[in-house]
């Protein structure tokens, strides 16, 4: 039997989605024999756990939701505590396609943490307006603190090595959108490194995604305050982290 360090852990946050969560598993496992599937079922009030182990997942029920960043800290401190050396979020919806998973765990031989990016040529995944805005204001400014070229910084499709999975663990916010952008500029700030991999995304199996113009809108401030957060917290980060190595 393979030790936790040879395999890859695939986290799966899902909350109410007992209707798709099955099927996403079982791609999953047969993408690869070398990933095991961890559901972190997120305070569902469905049978999504019921379903999730029925379909050969893992499951960790939460008491209460406690959205994707709780989930995921969650995860990742499982993968820590197991030894893992290799992790990737995968969403329950099915928009994520277990077939690119290798694909993105491929960008972790050049850097900490590699991103499935929906805006790399790749697909016809496509937003418009406020919410298209949004994206691209992000993508610009993460680039730049991450010192290299992002499209996507808000894709949950990430995969991350043993030195993120440690980060992660350390913080990992659960404000919305901070478990992606947050996270993200928190762990350049920590000296990680991150890259891209062109992925095509699925549509969604079930539920309906707010792309109304309120929706857009609201996106668009949501995003650029969970980037003001993520900024004002590395500028704080930075000069404390210096004085600790000083200190040492």
């Amino acid at each position: 039997m393979n030790s936790a360090s040879d395999q890859t852990l695939v986290i799966v946050p899902a909350w109410n989605e007992a209707r798709i969560v099955g099927t996403t598993v079982q791609e999953i496992l047969a993408a690869s024999p070398t990933y095991d599937v961890l559901v972190i079922d997120d305070g569902s009030t469905d049978n999504t756990a019921a379903a999730a182990k029925a379909a050969g997942a893992r499951v960790m029920t939460l008491p209460f939701n406690l959205g994707v960043g709780g989930a995921m800290r969650t995860g990742f401190t499982y993968a820590q505590r197991m030894g893992y050396t290799r992790a990737i979020q995968v969403d329950a919806d099915g928009q994520h396609n277990p077939a690119d998973i290798d694909r993105v765990l491929g960008g972790l031989a050049d850097a900490d943490i590699s991103i499935g990016a929906r805006f790399a040529d790749v697909g016809d995944y496509s937003v418009k307006g406020p919410r298209r805005w949004a994206m691209v204001f992000l993508a610009n400014t993460v680039s730049r603190v991450a010192r290299t070229r992002l499209t996507d910084v808000t894709s949950g499709f990430r995969a991350a090595n043993r030195r993120a999975i440690d980060q992660y663990v350390d913080y990992y916010p659960a404000e919305y959108l901070g478990d992606t952008i947050d996270s993200l500029v928190a762990a350049c700030h920590a000296g990680l490194t991150a890259t891209q991999v062109p992925v095509a995304m699925r549509p969604r199996a079930h539920g309906t995604p707010s792309q109304g113009p309120i929706g857009a809108s609201v996106y668009l401030l949501r995003s650029v305050f969970a980037l003001g957060l993520a900024m004002v917290r590395g500028a704080i980060a930075r000069p404390k982290a210096a004085q600790e190595a000083a200190a040492a």
